[in-house]
């Protein structure tokens, strides 16, 4: 019990860090993943190209190989931030494409009538997606949002290998000074990753279950 009052602070500061790369890095990763979802969309060629490759390389590549090249190629490119802001690009740069794809799932359930009745009416492209498409999009995209952003919760630990100090590298430490109780540490980091991503789980049912009700 002593191990666990001593860590506390060391975890509690841990887990803000871990909670506002959660926040960051979520609210970078939905503008990007909309707007690479309606790129991916969109009638012109040349952006539908940009959007399906940038969703396919950064999907593809190992989120360690992401963070390492934020961390140590952009510093050596003239970019000179902090490596917090730093795993904040990363982690926003290889979450976008889940999300973009989420959003593009839920524009697909959308039936095509929708937005060939926007454009009879005159409605422009980008008018199109945000006032019919997007808002009718919006009960299914949830779900798979949610769990887009548990999943990012758990990666944040990857950017405790890159200096940032958050829940896991605060894990780290609290095994290293109490190595008598090296399980007492662990499950005590697990419940604190537990608070956040428990409550999404329950949020994304609950949304599931109305749009199934409402479906």
């Amino acid at each position: 019990m002593d191990a666990l009052i001593d860590v506390t602070p060391l975890y509690i500061e841990g887990f803000l860090q871990t909670l506002a790369l959660l926040l960051l890095a979520g609210s970078g990763a939905f503008v990007v993943g909309v707007l690479i979802a309606a790129l991916r969309i969109s009638p012109v060629p040349v952006m539908r190209g940009f959007a399906t490759a940038y969703t396919e390389l950064l999907r593809n590549v190992p989120l360690l190989l992401v963070l390492f090249f934020c961390a140590f190629v952009l510093p050596l490119l003239g970019v000179q931030l902090d490596f917090f802001v730093l795993a904040v690009i990363g982690l926003t740069a290889y979450t976008s494409p889940f999300v973009a794809e989420a959003v593009r799932s839920g524009i697909n359930g959308v039936h095509v009538g929708q937005a060939e009745a926007a454009r009879s009416l005159g409605f422009a492209f980008g008018q199109t997606i945000s006032l019919i498409v997007l808002p009718q999009a919006a009960r299914m995209v949830v779900p798979p949002l949610i769990n887009v952003f548990i999943a990012l919760t758990k990666n944040t630990s990857v950017a405790g290998a890159f200096f940032v100090f958050e829940l896991f590298g605060a894990t780290t430490r609290g095994t290293r000074d109490h190595g008598d109780q090296v399980i007492l540490m662990l499950l005590y980091a697990a419940a604190l990753y537990l608070v956040i991503t428990v409550p999404l789980g329950l949020i994304a049912g609950a949304i599931e279950k109305k749009v199934r009700v409402l479906r």
